[in-house]
């Protein structure tokens, strides 16, 4: 049986974080959140050496959804992290979370997160980047948002094959006590089991709730953001690790009113 290791998790309260902790602490480890409210901030760096000494891993899942927060955040929150860990007698192995497909898409926040993703591949300390697709509850979202009573409007032509959280928790926090990489490394892309278009998301969510299905307004994609989503490069690969609850499954266990993302 694996000895007992002491994870840090950066955003261990937010939605992907406490996945991570309940699984890491399932599994008999000793799972600490590291966030604002414990005294750690990212964006500054505060915090972190304390909240980091004789952890023997690290899970960053600490991130924002505001533009403005990007560069503070996303770049700076990661780039705190590591050198943090680096500052360490022995360095804590980091495993980040990423966006498949980051690599190929405009998108501002992809674009943020590519930047993260460079961040640890230029380092020289113990690090598994993990990519994971979009979570259940963002898929949802994205089946509401284009709603107008009974017409939905949607990009004609995308695709998306979201992820179950609770799994990219657990797989995080797997790959997190598993073996030490010598140096930067690239863990599994993360998807789930089914691939949608917007109109079948659209009227799985609509028969959820109790409504009838709109009729779609398919729109041609316009820009190279839209485009990009259109020619799939949220999509994984061949190679990418499927697992996790489905979409389905997952909705049926959600209340018929959905909020957030």
């Amino acid at each position: 049986m694996m000895d007992p290791m002491r994870v840090v998790v950066t955003g261990g309260r937010g939605a992907l974080g406490s996945q991570v902790m309940s699984a890491l602490s399932a599994m008999g480890h000793e799972a600490v959140s590291a966030s604002r409210r414990s005294g750690v901030d990212v964006a500054s760096g505060a915090g972190l050496d304390r909240v980091l000494d004789g952890a023997e891993a690290v899970v960053h899942t600490a991130d924002t959804v505001n533009p403005r927060s990007y560069a503070a955040v996303t770049l700076g929150g990661t780039r705190h992290v590591l050198d943090a860990a680096a500052r360490q007698d022995t360095p804590p192995h980091v495993v980040t979370i990423s966006i498949v497909g980051v690599d190929h898409h405009p998108y501002s926040y992809y674009r943020a997160k590519r930047g993260a993703e460079e961040l640890v591949e230029r380092s020289d300390q113990p690090a598994t980047l993990v990519r994971a697709t979009q979570f259940h509850s963002l898929a949802a979202l994205f089946a509401r948002l284009g709603r107008i009573g009974p017409i939905a409007m949607g990009l004609r032509g995308m695709q998306l094959q979201p992820v179950d959280i609770g799994w990219v928790g657990r797989r995080l926090a797997e790959i997190a006590v598993g073996p030490r990489p010598d140096g930067p490394a690239r863990g599994p892309d993360l998807t789930g089991p089914d691939r949608f278009d917007l109109t079948e998301l659209t009227r799985l969510v609509s028969e959820h709730a109790g409504r009838t299905p709109p009729r779609i307004l398919a729109l041609p994609a316009y820009g190279a953001i839209m485009t990009a989503f259109v020619d799939g490069a949220i999509l994984p690969g061949p190679d990418a690790e499927i697992g996790g609850e489905r979409f389905a499954q997952w909705l049926a266990r959600q209340p018929k009113r959905l909020r957030g993302r």
